[in-house]
């Protein structure tokens, strides 16, 4: 069953027409990988959904509900959350001040909180910490953290392993993992390694324009398809 399904979107900034013609469909649960070169349209695909920039023409549909044109507040009150490629981490607060800002509330479920804890421990010992102490591959934890303090119908997460180590980037790979038993996650990654790990199904975008989609075993398993869409030797 479709949770999320872009159709025909086309998103411009400025004068600049960056998606022509964005289509395809996120399953429910599991790891939809979105690949593609540098410029290819990755980041603003995750934006018009989130409502960060506005597609016209084309739609968003998410659990069935044209979420097209709303506030990126409303989308978010949906169910959806948005991991970007620069963390968004406010580094004059505490790691606890940012998981914070994240909640409806101000106040943690417990059972969540503990999850958080299990899946980076790191967090906890630098809860009390401000945000700017924390390494790259901590702000990216905690930047993950905050998109699933509360519960999440979809996350979206844009190139989580850039400028990480291996072994953080092996660590943030387990996580996901376990994330997306109960949460769907939409993953725009150039790391090909990693989002062959994680991927159940994928779509590879170029020029604004959707070139390929299937499930990540099959194109994993195609070099030829691989070169000729990503231009990869894998």
């Amino acid at each position: 069953m479709s949770l999320l399904t872009l159709d025909h979107l086309k998103t411009s900034i400025g004068q600049y027409h960056v998606l022509h013609d964005v289509s395809f469909s996120v399953p429910e649960g599991g790891v939809f990988v979105l690949l593609g070169r540098n410029g290819a349209g990755k980041t603003t695909t995750l934006r018009s959904i989130m409502g960060l920039w506005q597609p016209s023409p084309g739609s968003i549909t998410f659990r069935g509900d044209d979420i097209t044109g709303l506030h990126t507040s409303d989308i978010a009150r949906r169910g959806i959350a948005y991991v970007p490629e620069n963390m968004g981490v406010f580094g004059g607060l505490t790691v606890a001040e940012n998981m914070v800002l994240a909640t409806h509330t101000g106040r943690f479920d417990r059972a969540r909180l503990k999850r958080v804890y299990e899946l980076f421990p790191a967090l906890e010992r630098f809860w009390d910490k401000p945000a700017w102490s924390l390494s790259g591959g901590q702000k990216q934890m905690l930047s993950v953290a905050r998109a699933i303090i509360e519960e999440r119908a979809l996350i979206l997460i844009d190139e989580p392993t850039k400028g990480l180590a291996p072994s953080i980037v092996e660590a943030m790979g387990d996580a996901f993992v376990e994330i997306s038993d109960s949460t769907t996650i939409l993953l725009v990654e150039q790391n090909f390694q990693f989002a062959k790990r994680l991927g159940r199904d994928m779509a590879v975008i170029d020029d604004g324009r959707i070139v390929h989609s299937g499930t990540m075993a099959d194109f994993a398993a195609n070099q030829a398809l691989q070169d000729q869409v990503l231009g990869l030797s894998v």
